[in-house]
C-alpha cells in the first residue's frame, strides 16, 4: 500500500545540499563498516535515506546534512539487525541498545564500552549532532532517544518470545508512539538550524500533545505504506495487522480503519497547531521566543510531510513481487549486514 495518499495541507522544501551530501554520506557508511557487502549496500541505497533527511531537515548546512544522514543510517540499520538476524540475538541487541542510550549521557569524547560498528559510529555522530546545543536540549534528546531504543528492545523481546502479535489496538498505539522515534527526530530539527524551543513552551501540554500526535500520524502512515512488505515477512508490528486481528475484519477493512485513525490524528494536530499563538500569549513570550516556537512547529511539519513524501518512493517500503518467499532477501531487509559484532 505504498501508493496510499494523504491530503496534507502544507508542503516542505528539500535541502539544496541533497546530492552532494548523499555522496559524502554513502562513502561514510562504507568507510565505517555499516554496510559491508555489495548486496547490503544496494539494499541500503534503495532506501534513499538521504532523501528522507533532506526533506525532514531542509535548512541544515551542507556539513550538517551529512551528519543527519549519517545519523539516519544508524537508527535504520540498527532497527534491521533483528529483522535480518536470529531471535537468539535479543540479548546482544539489548546490550548494544544500552550503549547507544548512554552515549549522550557520557562526557564528550568518551569511547564506547560496547564496541561494534553501530556504537563507534554513534559516538562520532552524537558529538557532531549535539555540538553547540545546551545541556537542556541534550538531556531532552537523550530522554527521547532512550525511550525509542528501550521500546525497540521491548519489540525484539516480544518477537523472541513469540508474542509480537499480542498487543491490542490501544496498547499498540501507545507502543508505536515510542518505536517510531519521532520525538528525538523533531528535537534534531532544532540542532539542524541551531536554535532551541523555549523550555516553557516545550513543557506546555499543547506542545506535548502536538508532538505525540505527530508521532502517531507518522507511525501510522509508515505502517500503511510498509504494510504489504511487512505482511509477507510476518511482521505483526503494524497497525493494519493489529486492527485485522483484534476486530476480526478483512485486510481491506483494517486498512480503511488505519487510514481513518491516521487522518483523525492529523486533524487533531492541525487543530492544536492553530492554538500555538494563544499558547505563546499565555506564556508571555517575547518576539524572539515566539520565533523559536514557530521554528519548532515548522520542524514538526517538516517531519510529517517530509517523511510522507519519502515513504511514497523509498525502496524500504516497496512491496516484493508475488510468489514463494524462498529467502530472507526476497522478503526484504535480508541483505543487511551484521553490525553487532566487530
Amino acid at each position: 500500500m505504498q501508493d496510499v495518499r494523504f491530503d496534507l495541507p502544507f508542503d516542505t522544501p528539500v535541502s539544496e545540499h541533497l546530492a552532494h551530501a548523499r555522496e559524502r554520506h554513502l562513502r561514510w557508511v562504507r568507510e565505517r563498516g555499516l554496510v559491508r557487502s555489495q548486496a547490503g549496500f544496494e539494499e541500503y541505497v534503495s532506501w534513499d535515506l538521504a532523501q528522507a533527511a533532506a526533506r525532514t531537515y531542509p535548512y541544515a548546512s551542507a556539513d550538517g546534512m551529512v551528519v543527519l544522514m549519517n545519523w539516519f543510517s544508524l537508527a535504520f540499520l540498527f532497527d534491521d539487525q533483528f529483522d535480518a538476524g536470529r531471535p537468539d540475538r535479543a540479548d546482544r541487541i539489548a546490550e548494544v541498545a544500552r550503549e547507544l542510550i548512554v552515549t549522550p549521557l557520557r562526557p564528550a569524547g568518551a569511547a564506547p564500552r560496547v564496541v561494534c560498528p553501530i556504537t563507534l559510529a554513534w559516538a562520532e555522530v552524537w558529538e557532531q549532532l549535539s555540538y553547540g546545543m545546551s545541556l537542556t536540549w541534550k538531556t531532552r534528546f537523550a530522554a527521547s532517544w532512550g525511550r525509542f531504543l528501550a521500546a525497540h528492545c521491548e519489540e525484539v523481546d516480544l518477537a523472541a518470545r513469540g508474542l509480537a502479535g499480542s498487543l491490542g489496538v490501544a496498547e499498540y498505539t501507545a507502543f508505536r508512539r515510542r518505536t517510531v522515534g519521532i520525538h528525538h527526530s523533531i528535537d534534531a530539527g532544532e540542532a539542524s538550524r541551531g536554535f532551541e524551543v523555549p523550555a516553557q513552551a516545550m513543557a506546555h501540554p499543547l506542545m506535548e500533545r502536538m508532538r505525540d500526535l505527530a508521532a502517531d500520524t507518522i507511525g501510522f502512515m509508515n505502517d500503511i505504506h510498509s504494510f504489504e512488505r511487512e505482511r509477507r515477512r510476518g511482521d505483526g508490528h503494524n497497525l493494519v495487522a493489529v486492527l485485522h486481528r483484534e476486530r476480526g475484519c478483512s485486510w481491506a477493512e483494517a486498512a480503511d480503519a488505519a487510514y481513518r485513525m491516521t487522518t483523525a490524528c492529523l486533524g487533531e494536530y492541525l487543530e492544536l497547531e492553530a492554538r500555538v499563538p494563544q499558547m505563546c500569549d499565555e506564556l508571555g513570550l517575547d518576539a524572539e521566543q515566539r520565533l523559536r516556537v514557530e521554528m519548532g512547529v515548522e520542524a514538526i511539519r517538516h517531519w510529517i510531510n517530509g517523511n510522507y513524501e519519502w515513504a511514497l518512493t523509498t525502496g524500504r517500503y516497496a512491496a516484493v513481487k508475488e510468489g514463494p518467499v524462498a529467502t530472507a532477501e526476497s522478503a526484504g531487509r535480508g541483505s543487511v549486514d551484521d553490525l553487532l559484532t566487530v
